[in-house]
């Protein structure tokens, strides 16, 4: 056989797909292997470039297989519908990813480390668990008011007063009501301390990081925005600079032009919204505190940037521009391990 220079890998649960190519792009693999197969393949395969979808379980398999010795680039699904020829199956999936994976001007998406994995997955669990407490609350909420009881909006409300509600004799709330509203605090309480449990776990992380402690000077990014960030970025120097970066976290604007006449429209909304959002909840804290006299940036350009940003395109536009500028900065301090220079 050929020596294989490039290998398209199809993910599958039990059944993977592959199909490889020499140097000259003629082809010389075509081969099925079950789960159990593919790290021994790999292990004695000589080392080439290894496209894959990124999807589920992707990450995990990008690491197994540059533990052999092979470089893995993985591929958002859009970038790779293009290059798939007639039908639909999984052989031509492969095919389709090997062809992919060659183009030169290619976006890839970013390798995590197991730790970088699993930092993502503290935010995604810690995510959930506001969801489903938020729920809760509200479930709460509507079940009081079909029974005549409404109070103020917040959290807090509901923390504060259930107890009392559900031992209050003179409400007029049934047994099987109170017991019910009983099982939702308990639920609400429990919420709390996990939450609260992962919140610690985040804070010890930023703190034992130097990556989280540089990005954690950086005006508007707190524990949470900068281990989002770093667990994001992988490898930072993947991405060619601050501006890709920004791009695939969807804080870019579209464009749709034509004719030579540029057309540009609201941001992509591409990447992660979880860490987009905390990007921007940040920005509008620092535009918070520039509406009220404090100077965030010092006196210097930035703060004279951002005012008159404020006043030409309004308060949105200018959370989102700034928030595109803290992940530009992010970039550099994690591409360069550079500390955060606030005349910058």
């Amino acid at each position: 056989m050929n020596t294989v220079s490039v290998v398209g890998v199809d993910l599958a649960k039990n059944t993977f797909q592959l199909h490889g190519v020499d140097a000259n792009g003629k082809v010389v693999l075509r081969k099925k292997l079950k789960r159990d197969h593919v790290p021994l393949f790999f292990a004695n395969l000589q080392s080439c470039l290894v496209g894959m979808e990124a999807c589920g379980g992707s990450a995990y398999w990008a690491r197994v297989i540059e533990s052999c010795g092979h470089t893995v680039r993985r591929i958002h699904p859009r970038f790779i519908k293009p290059y798939l020829m007639a039908d639909k199956n999984d052989a031509k999936d492969a095919a389709a990813i090997c062809e992919a994976v060659q183009r030169p001007h290619m976006r890839f998406v970013p390798n995590k480390t197991q730790e970088q994995a699993d930092l993502q997955a503290i935010h995604r669990v810690r995510q959930r668990l506001i969801q489903a407490r938020t729920a809760t609350l509200n479930q709460v909420r509507g079940l009081l008011a079909e029974n005549g009881i409404v109070f103020r909006q917040g959290a807090c409300q509901v923390r504060n007063r259930l107890p009392g509600i559900v031992d209050d004799p003179g409400n007029e709330l049934s047994g099987v009501m109170r017991r019910l509203l009983t099982s939702l605090y308990e639920s609400i309480v429990f919420l709390d301390k996990q939450i609260e449990e992962h919140n610690q776990t985040l804070q010890a992380i930023a703190n034992e990081r130097d990556a989280c402690r540089r990005l954690m000077k950086i005006p508007g990014v707190g524990v949470l925005t900068a281990t989002i960030l770093v667990s994001m970025a992988g490898r930072a120097t993947d991405f060619k600079n601050g501006r890709e970066f920004a791009a695939y976290l969807g804080l870019v604007p579209r464009e749709h032009s034509t004719g030579g006449k540029q057309r540009l429209l609201g941001i992509t909304k591409r990447g992660d919204c979880y860490a987009r959002t905390l990007l921007i909840h940040g920005a509008r804290s620092i535009l918070r505190c520039l509406l009220h006299g404090c100077a965030p940036f010092g006196q210097g350009g930035r703060s004279v940037w951002l005012k008159d940003l404020l006043d030409r395109r309004g308060y949105n536009r200018a959370s989102v521009a700034l928030a595109n500028k803290t992940a530009r900065i992010a970039w550099q301090m994690l591409a360069h391990g550079s500390e955060y220079a606030a005349a910058a």
